[in-house]
Parts: structure tokens; sequence; C-alpha cells
């Protein structure tokens, strides 16, 4: 079974590679990628730890903006001696957002303490979300977001500008195949008027598997995959074991059951897109 999408401690998981790669093995899972936010740090970890035991599929998930709106796109198979110096660029950038939520908190008189991560880690909104909880600010994290950290609430920061074009050049100049994360999920626009626009960009699959995705918005998403030519993927955005103020989003490993074929269309695409950057 295939797991696409799945988070570490190295962005806002609550596993380290290791442990996920235990986790991944005890369901079922036989091919895993790791798919931290705007970083490859823990992908050497997961592939020691997974030895001939399971397949690591390298990967990460890169935040851009469109329409003013997060929107977040998979890279498969990166080159990472490639992407290693902008992924630092932007590193950078998420630790002064993060740095800038906290001021804001504390302008509206809910001072926290950010946690201290390791240089190669990237702080988010769950990590801010958790030092709220840990303040007593707030109960829980969902709590948080309604309250705070969401999209327009009082302490949110968009990320810096990084267009959809320069996001998908950045993946395909390093060897990468760009996939649509949880389009239902993106707020600035429609899947249907956003997607031309992620296609002439460079976009080459959408992730139609998704915990959020109704079985309509799967169906419909595969139709789209047809119309266009794009790669069809999916995973369970897993981010560790959900406590049960989050037990309804489902997000448990190997969920969907994914064949093995899919990853064969993946590497397919991959070998095709290597040909045709001369890569």
């Amino acid at each position: 079974m295939l797991e696409l999408h799945c988070h570490t401690t190295f962005s806002d998981g609550t596993l380290t590679p290791t442990e996920l790669v235990a986790a991944a093995i005890a369901a079922g899972v036989r091919a895993l990628a790791i798919t931290d936010h705007d970083t490859c740090a823990g992908l050497d970890e997961a592939i020691e730890a997974a030895g001939d035991r399971l397949e690591i599929v390298p990967g990460l998930e890169l935040s851009v903006v469109h329409n003013g709106r997060s929107l977040h796109i998979l890279g498969f198979y990166p080159d990472r001696d490639r992407i290693h110096e902008p992924l630092a660029v932007r590193l950078a950038g998420r630790r002064q957002r993060a740095q800038r939520m906290a001021e804001k908190l504390a302008e509206l008189g809910y001072p926290i303490k950010l946690p201290e991560l390791p240089g190669n880690m990237a702080p988010g909104r769950p990590h801010i979300a958790q030092a709220l909880v840990a303040a007593g600010h707030v109960t829980s994290a969902q709590e948080a977001f309604t309250r705070f950290l969401g999209d327009d609430r009082p302490a949110h920061v968009q990320y810096d500008k990084f267009s959809i074009v320069e996001g998908m050049n950045l993946l395909r100049s390093a060897g990468a195949v760009p996939v649509w994360a949880h389009p239902y999920l993106f707020r600035g626009g429609n899947v249907e008027d956003t997607l031309p626009e992620l296609v002439a960009a460079g976009l080459l699959g959408l992730e139609v598997y998704h915990p959020n995705h109704s079985l309509t918005e799967q169906k419909r998403l595969l139709e789209l995959c047809d119309r266009y030519g794009l790669l069809a993927t999916g995973g369970s955005d897993y981010h560790g074991p959900a406590p049960s103020t989050r037990a309804e989003r489902r997000d448990s490993l190997n969920q969907f059951q994914l064949p093995l074929a899919l990853l064969d269309r993946l590497k397919q695409v991959k070998a095709t897109l290597a040909i045709e950057t001369n890569y």
C-alpha cells in the first residue's frame, strides 16, 4: 500500500522520521513519501530507518501564494543538492513569519514562547498553536486556529509572496514532480478555475485522495486528471497520532489503501520529466 503525503517533526508532524517509518510499516504501508513543509531535512533519517523494509519516496510540500491565499504543492523526487539553497531561504522566511505571529499575539495580549527548533526544522502555525496551548491562552490547537491563527484571523501572517509560477519553476528545476496538494482546501478560488493556471505554470498532478476530500470531490478530481493529462496521487496528510479534538479528520496511516500502481505512474512521470528537461 502507498502513502504519498506524510509529515515528521522536521516540519509540523509529531513523529520523528524513524517513528513514522515504524508506524507506516505497522500499518501495512510499502512505500512512504516524506513531504515536510519547505524542507527535505528528514529524508536521510527516514531512509536509514526504512532499510529494505519500506520504500521511501523523497518529497516536500512547498507553500506558495495564489490570489492572496496559501496554496500547497507537493514535489516528489527532488534533487536535494539543487533545491537545498532555495529551501534554506524559505526556511528563514518561515522563521520570520513565526516571529511576526508571536509579536502579533503579544500585541493582542497573548504572549507565547516560540518553541526552540533545530536549524533544519521549519516552524509553522501548528507549533504556534501548541505554544498558545502551553501558555494557557487556549485549550486546544483547534481553538488557537479559530481565534488567532486561521486565515483572516488577527494573528495570521501571510507567507512571503512566492507565486505558483515561482514554486513550479523551483520544483521542476530540481527535477521534482509538482502535484497540487488537497485542492479542495484551497480558499483562493474554485478548483476548476484555478487548475488551468497551475497547469500552465507546470503542474503535473493532483492529490485526489485526501482526508478532507469527499467521494464526490475525488471523482471530480479524477475527471480533471483525465481532462488535463495529470497524475493522480493521494495520502493521509499524516501528522502523527490524532488527539481526540482532531479525530474527525480520520487522519490515520494507510486509510485509503492506495495501490502501488499509483507510484509506478509517478515514477513514469518523473522519468519523462527528466528526459524533457535533460535533467
